[in-house]
Formats: C-alpha cells, structure tokens, sequence
C-alpha cells in the first residue's frame, strides 16, 4: 500500500492501512524522488479522461463529489437548472451516467426511467438537504468499488427520502452516511448475482444517523439486508429481506423500533450487537440455516423487549451472550434444533407466555450459572399432566438436561445433538440423577398452547401480507402444524 493511504471501513470511519517501510542509507532520497514520478504518472494516468475508466483516489472519508463532464448523466443537465424546491420530472427512456444532487429538489420518475451507471462510482449522489428520490429503475453495472461505498443511491444530507425505486447489480443499495431524518421506503433492491458476500454491500447501510425510517422495502441477494451502525431513534416496518448473510445487522445503536418485518433465507436472520432499549414487536425470522445459524441473537444488548415474533425453521432460535434485563413475551419459537440459546455470562433476562413448539432441545446452557426466568410458556415436549385443569402443568419444567449442560460447554457435543447417545444420557440421567446440571425451570409451564393473535403467520410469497392468528391453528392441529412451507429440515 501506498505510504499514509487510509479507507474506509464499513461502518464509514476512518481505517489507517499499511504504510511504506522505512528505507534506510544513502539511496533512500533517490528512491523517494524516483517513487514520487512514479506515483504522479499513475494517478495522471488513472485520472477520468486520461485513457484509463478506473476511478481516481479520494481524500480519505471523503465523500464522492460531482461526477466529471464524461461519467455524468443526461439528467445532470436538468438539475444544475432547477430552482430550489422545484420538481425534476425525468421522461421515460435510458439515461446513463452518473448525477449530483447538491440542491433540495424532487427527482421524480416518469414512466419509471432507467438510470445506469457510469461505473465510476455511485449513481446518485444527494448532498443536499430535503430532497426526494422516486420512481427510477436503478442499474449499478456491477461497478464501483466497495471501499469508496458506491451505490445505487449515496445519500448524505438530512431529510432526504427514497421512494418506489428498483435498484439492481449495485454494490451498495442505498448507502446513507450521516443521513438525519432518512426515508427509504416502497424500494426493491437486488444485489450482485454470483458475487460472494464479502464482495459486496448491504442492501440498505446507514451510519451515523438520528432519526430513520424504512418501510416496505424488499431485499434479496445482497451482504446483509440492513446494516445499521451507530444510527438510533428509528423505525423498520413491514420491509424482507432474503437469501443472503444476515437479514439485518446491527450495532451501537439504540432506541429503534423493528415491526412486522421478515427475515429469511439466511446465515442468520439477525445479528444485534451493543444496542439499549430496542422493540421487536411482530417480525418473523424464519429458514436461517447453517452450523451456527440464528433466527434472533443479541450480543451485548440491554433492555430489549420482544413480543409476539415468530422464529421458524432456524438453527437457532434466540442465542443470548452478555444480555441483560431483556423481556421476551408471546413470541412462538419453533422447528429449531435448538430454541434457545444463553451463555452464563447473561442476567436478568424474562421469558413469559412464549409458545416453544417441535424444537429438538428447547435449552442451551453455556457456563455454570443462569438466573434467566421463565414463567407461564409453552413447552411443546413437557408431557406432565395438569390433573388440576387449571391450564398449568402441575410441576416445573426443567428445560435442560446433562447432555444439554455438555452440549454448551463441549464444542464437539454439537456433533452428536441428534444422536441415540444424546437421548440415552438425557434419558439416564432423568431416571438416575447423579451430576447437578444447572437449573433451568418453568414454574408454571402452560399445559396447552396459548392465544397468540398477533403473532404473524408465514406466507407462501415473498410480498404477501402476514396473516394473524398462529396460536389458533397451533390449538387446534398441535405442533406439528408448525412444519413450514418450504425450508423444512433436510
């Protein structure tokens, strides 16, 4: 690397790469001299409009500016002229290049116009606050450069909102940086096919930003669906995201609202880390497989309520590591190898009137204490009676066995989870108690499924509209109902 480059990371702050080595004797002036010709021929070279497509360095953090009279688009013309606060109508037809916005107006699609990119970087650039995006068809080329986050639509302003826009083979969806006040809502975005994830970008990556909202969008195909860093007081509602790493990825970031999404399709559904005081109210996490999949992990979070979710067809259900004070309530965790997931190094945390059905263990125990609390749930596997008829088995449920306890504190345990040799000992070790496992109890389990009307019911589509009313069919056909339409376990 060249001597003092810096990049990007992905959450957009500053990362110093590798330096030139020290040249020691009496050459190393001649080499700088040497080395320094060297550089400004190459930068001449790789200059737009110098014989070369491949972009020019910028400033490290710096932002992409206007593009050269070469990369920008037809449409270009028409914003440098309007006033501002005016309206930019774009008739239909192909437009490419790339566009600056540096002025508050509202760029609206006629028709839904095609806009391609130069390749030189991000399509859109909005540097200005108050400007509207809506009604474009959005080709990113496969191009740019994942370092200098190109996208379909860069955005860094306040109070910008992206509206009813497909965007396709962009490295970056929409990348909002310090975006405050952001709308992203009603978009399709498509990643690059064939590409691996760590090649490209997530579908919507915000940083740095207060106050957010992203609504019905739909995602598919990219790294992550949603990349949220450092990025507080917001909504996500009603968006799906699907066949990708992880449905949202998150961190450092507090006081936001997730309601009625569905993540699918996915290393895991998502990933929640070094977050306070978050809502979780009606999503679905459904199809998140793999050796180390997860429907819903936080890592490091606090304060967290979750209620009425479904989390289906998941490796793992809810995976807790250094959590503390979180509330989960009426949520329906099912066909998961493993329900839950909590490590020792968790406090304070509630499980209440949850319904846990067909998991093939309901508890994982990693350390040697829990002081988890669970009362009033569900236990599709509890087989105790409720001679009493007050709708509560008449003893607590222990949740975890020895081979359990094993299975979270021995990593090749993992391997044998499905195994006669797993159920013999959880077997043995029931009937003739002789190792203290740690306690894990449902005092008062529920001897039959609860009501749970709003938790959401799978549909078969990718768009269609969640349906209340699980708990219903859960009562009236058993467990078994859960089994999902596809994504079922090889």
């Amino acid at each position: 690397m060249l001597a003092g480059m810096e990049g990007l990371a992905e959450g957009g702050s500053p990362r110093r790469l590798s330096g030139s080595r020290r040249r020691d004797g009496a050459g190393r002036a001649a080499w700088s001299r040497l080395s320094g010709r060297l550089l400004g021929a190459a930068v001449w070279l790789f200059l737009p409009g110098t014989g070369s497509a491949q972009m020019a360095p910028i400033a490290p953090g710096a932002l992409e500016g206007r593009p050269s009279p070469r990369e920008a688009s037809p449409v270009q013309a028409l914003v440098d002229r309007a006033a501002p606060g005016s309206t930019v109508t774009v008739p239909p037809g192909t437009y490419t290049g790339d566009i600056y916005i540096d002025r508050p107006v509202r760029l609206s699609g006629r028709g839904r116009p095609l806009l391609v990119a130069s390749g030189a970087g991000s399509l859109i650039r909005v540097r200005a606050d108050g400007v509207t995006i809506e009604g474009f068809e959005i080709d990113g080329r496969e191009s740019g450069d994942l370092g200098r986050d190109s996208a379909g639509i860069h955005v860094s302003a306040r109070n910008v909102t992206v509206r009813s826009c497909r965007i396709r083979r962009a490295i970056f969806g929409v990348y909002l940086r310090e975006a405050h006040g952001i709308t992203v809502e009603d978009c399709e975005i498509t990643g690059i096919p064939g590409k691996d994830p760590g090649e490209k970008g997530s579908g919507i990556h915000i940083w740095n930003t207060e106050g957010f909202t992203f609504r019905n969008n739909r995602i598919r195909d990219v790294r992550d669906g949603m990349y949220i860093q450092n990025a507080n007081h917001g909504l996500v509602e009603g968006n799906r995201a699907g066949d990708l790493r992880y449905g949202l990825h998150y961190m450092f970031s507090d006081d936001n609202v997730f309601r009625d999404n569905v993540f699918e399709n996915g290393d895991a559904g998502t990933a929640i880390m070094y977050s306070e005081r978050l809502r979780f109210e009606r999503n679905q996490f459904l199809h998140n497989r793999g050796f180390a999949s997860v429907g819903l992990l936080f890592q490091t979070c606090n304060d967290v309520v979750a209620e009425d979710n479904l989390l289906a067809d998941n490796a793992r259900g809810i995976f807790l590591e250094d959590a503390h004070r979180n509330v989960f309530r009426r949520n329906v965790v099912a066909e998961s190898d493993v329900a839950l997931v909590i490590y020792g190094s968790c406090s304070r945390n509630r499980f209440e009137g949850n319904s846990f059905v067909s998991n093939f263990t309901p508890l994982t125990l990693v350390g040697k204490r829990t002081d988890t609390a669970f009362d009033g749930n569900y236990w599709s596997e509890n087989d105790e009676p409720d001679l009493d008829g007050d709708g509560r088995g008449d003893r607590p449920y222990r949740l975890s066995n020895v081979f359990d306890h094993m299975r979270g504190n021995l990593l090749a345990a993992d391997l044998f989870a499905q195994s006669f040799a797993a159920t013999a000992i959880g077997l043995a070790e029931r009937t003739f108690p002789v190792l203290e496992a740690v306690a894990a109890l449902d005092n008062a389990p529920l001897a039959r499924p609860p009501a749970l009307p709003r938790v959401p019911v799978p549909d078969r589509g990718r768009g269609g509209a969640n349906v209340p009313g699980l708990a219903a069919a859960v009562a009236a056909l058993g467990s078994g109902l859960l089994v999902l339409f596809h994504g079922r376990r090889p």
